[in-house]
């Protein structure tokens, strides 16, 4: 890949922090239900392992509508605070509380409890899109440079790591409370804790990312939705890096789901999670040099085929770990984590890529659109990895309950509990490989003078 033929902006290190902090929102909204809704769901307001999974998916397909229009209205919106960061205040003003609704429900159980859980869900993901879509659009309008844009956005994946481990570690932590696994109680106070991060963080980004540079396309496309979706059509980067982050997504939203069943069954401890979580948060802190390194050298693509081999690699090592133990399993979700580090940080960049070469070329501003489409898609893919693996359970005959009473889960739930987190995933992120072969990204060109003017 060669370096952006158009002069380069250097970000300064007080927006790139504000920038990054903005990622709490991005993985603690993704992993927290990921990791503990669909457990919260059957093990303690007594819900179907399908009905869980559905209520899990079903909001997602809402991100389908609001996501795109969000990133269209903020493609045009004019304001003094530029296109984007209205949209974020919104956001950061209502997700927090959608958040804390949905651990936070009645006592109920079975059907109403999964009804209640699904609308302060879709509630979660319509201000989830408020922030999250115009927040992703802002790396390809800070800085036209191709590898500045990767170390703008290994910012971002530090703070990802910190809010990952709030995620794995935090959230479970104050979820499982005194006990091995929990109360109603415990749990609302983890949604009321996490909420209260979201909003600092939130706000923190809002604030910090005042003084980002603005060197996107400055006219929107006005053009109508059907000339719209032409144009994204027939961009083959944009397409198939979107085809790239589904299928991963979907790998690693079935092994959120899977963790603490994982966890409580196969190692025999819901603690575990916990420690799971902190051996995968440990290289997203610590191997971002390193991956901007390897981008550099091997350029994105390149780095984007060894990441996703090293996930798929500990996924599925971790198959043997009723042969070899917890130690084992904790050591190969460590290089798992490794790989997802870099999987999630060329994701962010190669975006940021697209969305810079298409205003290039176009010298029209719709970046808030292809983000919006981005993200929508992704996350309704990725949320079928709790729908998979909930009708996974379901099939192999596991058993939901109420803390009042526990059940024993048979010999089937328990083998299909590790299938679903180590040999599905595995098979989904080798796919990865060969879509990533696919993504193409012409070297960008200096935009029209007389269009950026």
């Amino acid at each position: 890949m060669i370096a952006p033929a158009v002069p380069a902006t250097t970000v300064p290190r007080g927006v790139r922090v504000g920038y990054g902090v903005g990622s709490f929102c991005t993985a603690t909204v993704n992993a927290v239900p990921g990791l503990l809704l669909l457990y919260y769901m059957t093990n303690f307001l007594a819900v179907p392992a399908w009905l869980a999974g559905v209520v899990v998916t079903a909001p997602k397909v809402w991100d389908l509508v609001i996501n795109p229009l969000v990133g269209r209205w903020s493609d045009r919106t004019r304001s003094r605070m530029g296109p984007r960061r209205p949209w974020m205040l919104a956001g950061a003003c209502t997700l927090p509380i959608a958040f804390f609704l949905v651990f936070a429900g009645p006592p109920l159980t079975g059907y109403p409890a999964a009804a209640y859980v699904g609308v302060c869900f879709l509630a979660t993901a319509t201000a989830y899109a408020l922030f999250e879509v115009p927040y992703k659009a802002m790396p390809g309008e800070m800085t036209h440079d191709y590898h500045e844009r990767t170390s703008l956005l290994q910012w971002r994946m530090v703070f990802i790591g910190v809010a990952t481990a709030i995620s794995g570690v935090l959230a479970p932590a104050i979820a499982t409370g005194e006990g091995e696994d929990g109360t109603l109680g415990s749990y609302r106070l983890m949604a009321l804790t996490i909420a209260v991060i979201l909003l600092l963080a939130m706000l923190g980004s809002f604030f910090g990312t005042a003084r980002a540079p603005m060197t996107g396309a400055p006219e929107p496309d006005r053009g109508g939705w059907r000339e719209q979706f032409a144009a994204i059509r027939s961009n083959p980067p944009f397409l198939w890096l979107t085809v790239l982050a589904c299928t991963q997504m979907l790998a690693v939203s079935m092994m959120l789901a899977a963790a603490p069943y994982f966890a409580t069954y196969t190692l025999g401890s819901a603690g575990a999670t916990q420690t799971l979580f902190a051996a995968l948060v440990g290289p997203i802190l610590l191997t971002m040099p390193l991956w901007v390194r390897l981008a550099r050298r091997f350029d994105k693509r390149g780095a984007m085929v060894l990441a996703a081999a090293l996930f798929g690699g500990g996924t599925t090592a971790a198959m043997a770990t009723p042969l070899f133990g917890p130690v084992w399993a904790h050591v190969m979700i460590l290089l798992v984590g490794i790989g997802y580090a870099g999987v999630q940080l060329m994701q962010f960049s190669m975006l940021a890529d697209v969305i810079a070469a298409d205003a290039a070329r176009t010298g029209k501003r719709r970046a808030g659109v292809l983000t919006g489409l981005w993200t929508a898609i992704e996350s309704g893919v990725s949320s079928f990895g709790a729908l998979i693996f909930g009708v996974t359970l379901s099939i192999s005959g596991f058993i939901e309950s109420e803390p009042s009473t526990p059940v024993q889960q048979p010999d089937s739930a328990v083998t299909a509990v590790l299938i679903g987190q180590t040999a599905l995933p595995a098979v989904i992120i080798f796919a990865s490989v060969l879509i990533t072969l696919k993504y193409r990204l012409p070297p960008p060109v200096a935009p029209d003078p007389d269009t950026a003017a």
